[in-house]
């Protein structure tokens, strides 16, 4: 069996099947470029998420779905009739939450470099909990809740960066002083800052409940031990806020585990992970009453895939090309700008004997339009129907209309 099959993406008859359908038929019905999602695939991971977590504590759990990694109104209502509870980063994706049928109060609004405009939009959603990023934004915060809503009780919790980032590029690590790159990091209060901000959220009428924090996203098995430690610093710092006064609802612990994208990555311990997080919480004796985590990728990553039409096979000096009638930015722009991985897959013959290493080219004008490098498959035929798999999170919701490209079709299915 291949590495990647599982149960969205599987083969009969040297055929690639998508959620039980055939991808070269859903490609004929709904054209490509085609995004397909299976709704099975999406549920199973949420429930494993969901049932590992709640076994490790008896406290409540709240598995937030990370909204910025696909916002597809049918995964959302999916994932709120399951019992999910959403992360929005944008107002945008709050009206979105709501469309979808999520209540207010399971919806969590984690905003950076939040405009006036943003917190009149999310100040009128009665029972959200707002996410602060810095101690200056809580001032601006409180001058126009003073102004446009005086007597209005607001739920904040404050994000706060523990020093420890992590994630599979530096484009995507989200706490610590700079990305590997040298990228200085935006997000979340620093750690001396924390206590201050909690105090003076009381003093402007807020009512502080949580504290959050996001290390990166696409953990893989390696990334634990910081991970870990992260962890444990986030329980030192709740302790020290409950010592101060300040009785904290829940501590969100954000997200970051991805699903396996590349035979050889070692899939992040999530089990372990959220064990570790039980027992550091129960050793600290709070008097909080839920732990929350914030997949996104992990639920939607492997649940979906991208089918592209091979319209000829080019040979340029020495170089293969299969070139599709697709363009990452347009489709999966992953690849080009975090130099990720997705493996792609001969959907009209999976395996067979004429196989050639070949670039999958995209039809944009631009050179790093390229799905993936020298990729070992069957020699496609003109028509034949590619699929870029693990195309469920971050690629509808980067992708743009460079070169005036439409984006894809969406099926859920």
């Amino acid at each position: 069996m291949n590495w990647w099959q599982n149960e969205f993406a599987t083969v009969r008859r040297n055929k690639l099947f998508l959620a039980g359908r055939k991808a070269e038929d859903l490609a004929r019905t709904y054209g490509t470029p085609l995004y397909v999602y299976g709704k099975k695939a999406i549920l199973a991971r949420y429930r494993f998420v969901a049932e590992a977590l709640a076994r490790t504590t008896p406290l409540e759990t709240w598995v937030c779905y990370a909204a910025k990694a696909n916002s597809h109104p049918g995964i959302l209502a999916l994932l709120r009739k399951a019992g999910a509870r959403l992360d929005a980063v944008s107002p945008n994706e709050v009206e979105a939450a709501l469309e979808a049928g999520f209540p207010p109060g399971r919806i969590l609004f984690t905003g950076t470099s939040v405009s006036l405009d943003d917190l009149g939009r999310v100040f009128t959603v009665e029972g959200l909990t707002l996410n602060v990023d810095a101690a200056e934004q809580l001032e601006i915060m409180g001058r126009f809740r003073r102004k446009a809503f005086p007597k209005k009780k607001i739920r904040l919790s404050v994000r706060w960066n523990p020093g420890i980032g992590s994630g599979f590029a530096p484009g995507v690590v989200t706490a610590g002083a700079r990305s590997s790159d040298g990228t200085p990091i935006k997000f979340g209060v620093e750690e001396k800052k924390v206590a201050g901000v909690f105090g003076r959220a009381r003093e402007l009428g807020f009512v502080p409940v949580g504290l959050h924090q996001h290390l990166g996203s696409g953990w893989v098995r390696e990334d634990y031990p910081a991970v870990l430690a992260a962890v444990e610093k986030m329980v030192r710092k709740a302790a020290e806020l409950e010592r101060k006064g300040f009785a904290l609802e829940f501590l969100d612990f954000g997200g970051g585990f991805g699903p396996r994208y590349a035979e050889d990555q070692a899939l992040f311990p999530v089990e372990r992970y959220f064990r570790a997080i039980a027992r550091a919480v129960a050793k600290a004796r709070f008097g909080i009453k839920a732990v929350a985590v914030e997949p996104g990728k992990f639920l939607v990553g492997d649940s979906a895939a991208l089918l592209l039409r091979t319209e000829y096979v080019k040979e340029s000096f020495g170089n293969l090309f299969a070139c599709v009638n697709g363009g990452t930015f347009n489709t999966v722009p992953r690849p080009p700008i975090y130099h990720a991985f997705h493996e792609i897959v001969n959907a009209s013959r999976v395996a067979g004997p004429r196989r050639a290493r070949l670039t999958v080219a995209g039809n944009l004008c631009e050179t790093g339009d390229v799905f993936g490098q020298d990729r070992l498959m069957p020699v496609p035929a003109s028509g034949d129907i590619l699929a870029v798999l693990g195309a469920g999170a971050y690629c509808r919701s980067m992708a743009s209309t460079f070169n005036l490209r439409d984006i894809p079709r969406e099926i859920l299915i």
